[in-house]
């Protein structure tokens, strides 16, 4: 994964194949986002979706951590503002939900720490890999702010009530180990295996079956969320017995070869 030494700027697209990577690129301030990174970060969504080519998403950050999450002067100025504006919270929220019912399956690659709203917008990813030096910590419970009803959810849904409680509560930081143990990282990994682990996960969720796959993480997400929408699950499930993928699947299997989708 290249780590330019390059100006920053709003997310970086990346596209090798099959794998998109969108990488937060302001490494000076830590990856901190700007409205404009949001704004950028929602197009860039729409791009993966309009793209069947694109069969899996990775989200990193360049430098030394993940990100800072959003701009807090931009949250101050808001709160103190004298016109009723559309909230900071509101705005980040919007992503972070685009960016959990992406159809393509996610992969944030957790490159160090991770803050704020920003350990959010990993929450939406559908797998968390962290080198085994990152740290992570929610500040909102400091700061005076309560933070938004889908985030607190997801945090509720990936990882308890009571570790969302000790998370959001005592704003205490967190290192990778208990950041594994806890669920928030799907794995774990040394600087020198990291990228491995990322590029393996990514290749196997390239080679699998993606309406199947679209299909089902929009059931578990439903699921998670307590809205099955059960009619179009099961439209869903029936359609894939007479679908191209199962035929060449079933093949495939039979054949002993990988799958072609």
């Amino acid at each position: 994964m290249p780590e330019a030494a390059e100006a920053a700027s709003t997310p970086v697209f990346e596209l090798d194949g099959a794998r998109a990577t969108i990488r937060l690129n302001r490494p000076k301030h830590l990856n901190r986002l700007q409205p404009d990174d949001l704004d950028a970060l929602l197009k860039l969504f729409d791009r993966i979706e309009a793209d069947p080519a694109i069969r899996v998403l990775v989200l990193t950050g360049t430098g030394r951590a993940f990100s800072a999450g959003y701009d807090l002067n931009s949250v101050a100025e808001r709160a103190t503002g004298a016109v009723e504006e559309k909230s900071a919270g509101s705005a980040f929220e919007v992503v972070a939900n685009r960016l959990e019912d992406l159809s393509v399956p996610t992969i944030c690659r957790l490159n160090g720490g991770v803050y704020g709203g920003s350990t959010d917008l990993a929450l939406a990813c559908d797998f968390r890999i962290g080198i085994d030096t990152c740290e992570m910590f929610m500040p909102a419970a400091r700061l005076g702010l309560h933070y938004y009803k889908s985030g607190i959810r997801r945090y509720v849904s990936r990882l308890g009530a009571d570790n969302a409680k000790k998370l959001f509560l005592t704003a205490q930081k967190i290192d990778a180990r208990e950041m594994l143990r806890i669920g928030y990282l799907t794995a774990m990994a040394p600087p020198e295996t990291f990228d491995a682990e990322v590029d393996e996960l990514a290749g196997i969720l390239a080679g699998n079956a993606p309406l199947a796959m679209r299909g089902m993480k929009r059931a578990i997400n439903e699921f998670a969320r307590g809205k099955l929408d059960e009619e179009a699950a099961d439209r869903r499930a029936r359609d894939s017995m007479h679908s191209a993928e199962i035929k060449e699947g079933i093949k495939a299997f039979a054949e002993k070869r990988p799958p072609k989708f």
